[in-house]
């Protein structure tokens, strides 16, 4: 279910060969012989596909899932739907990496070869568009009229950027989509793998990042701040969002309209933000977790667990503002030198 645009998919491959790739358990074996011709997340996944469940969050979606198959732990047997393919195993994450990597076993976009044109023959470029000096457009890319590309910079095989964008000084852009009127500046890196590892102690298994980055109108994102591609789903920025220098958005993220993300804020994979979301610098969310629509997060925050719509919070973890701010003062009250 991954992009053509981006990555090619081998198979089809029988649940047997998958299950051997793996090293899981079929729990039918009358399935053994079924085909399956890619990898999907559990929400977008067909009767085609092969997805995976590792996290309880998402044991709705696996029970709602019409995959036609899924590698699980044992535990989860009991949940899983009428006519999907299951398959069993302790690590399920790891390996679903395994699968993934079966179905696409060469990812990343083709560097720049020596004596290769700057800007693809295939590449489609509007009208009045400038490149800087040494700016770079790979193969099928597609950039909009009125488009700024500057030096140094590099727009890799089957981007697309919309009319009337302002892209800096050495920023590179693969596995994107870009909207209109969007201005990145300097040093940006958007579409890198997402950090994706099935940890164990025997060795951590890469996962492979086969989502893109989807950016929608008129955001602008600042020097030095990195958007990871999603892993099967996207990472996607609302319209109108304003990110600001050295933020870090890794894969799976959900940025909705008109949100501001000031210096330094990290911002884990999988979690959902809403609308007119603000946050403060240095500001640290973990992943899976969601941020309603309005709230407001204060800088340096660490932000563990889900925050309602229109909350304002602040402090480590975090948690409603007066409350952190009664906190800190009764504490300052408590130590302070009674001599003073």
């Amino acid at each position: 279910m991954a992009d053509p645009r981006f990555y090619s998919v081998n198979g089809p491959f029988s649940l047997r060969q998958i299950a051997d790739t793996a090293d899981a358990e079929i729990a039918d074996q009358s399935e053994a012989d079924r085909l399956f011709n890619d990898v999907a997340p559990l929400a977008d996944a067909g009767p085609e596909h092969v997805g995976f469940l590792d996290n309880k969050r998402y044991v709705k979606q696996f029970i709602q899932s019409r995959a036609g198959a899924c590698i699980i732990h044992p535990d989860m047997l009991p949940n899983a739907p009428g006519g999907m393919a299951v398959l069993l195993s302790k690590a399920p994450y790891r390996g679903f990496a395994r699968i993934a990597g079966m179905f696409y076993p060469k990812i990343g976009a083709a560097p720049q070869a020596s004596g290769d044109p700057p800007i693809s023959a295939s590449a489609i470029v509007g009208d009045d568009c400038k490149f800087g000096i040494g700016a770079t457009v790979g193969a099928y890319a597609e950039i909009g009229s009125g488009c700024r590309i500057g030096p140094n910079t590099t727009v890799g095989p089957g981007c697309i950027i919309g009319d009337n964008c302002a892209i800096g000084t050495g920023v590179s852009l693969a596995f994107c989509f870009i909207g209109a009127r969007v201005i990145v500046h300097p040093g940006t890196r958007i579409g890198q793998d997402g950090f994706g590892f099935a940890l164990d102690a025997g060795g951590h298994e890469k996962v492979p990042q086969l989502g893109r980055v989807i950016i929608g109108d008129d955001v602008e994102i600042g020097s030095n701040t990195t958007i990871d591609r999603g892993t099967g789903p996207d990472t996607v920025i609302g319209d109108g969002t304003k990110i600001d220098n050295l933020v870090q958005i890794a894969h799976n993220v959900r940025l909705g309209q008109g949100c501001v993300i000031a210096a330094q804020v990290g911002i884990s994979g999988s979690t959902e933000i809403g609308n007119f979301v603000s946050m403060g610098g240095q500001a640290g969310l973990v992943g899976h977790i969601k941020i309603g629509d309005g709230a407001q997060i204060g800088a340096q925050s660490g932000v563990l667990k889900d925050v309602a719509p229109g909350a304002v919070v602040g402090g480590t973890p975090a948690r409603p503002l007066r409350e952190w701010l009664n906190e800190a003062a009764t504490l300052r009250r408590l130590t302070k030198d009674k001599r003073t």
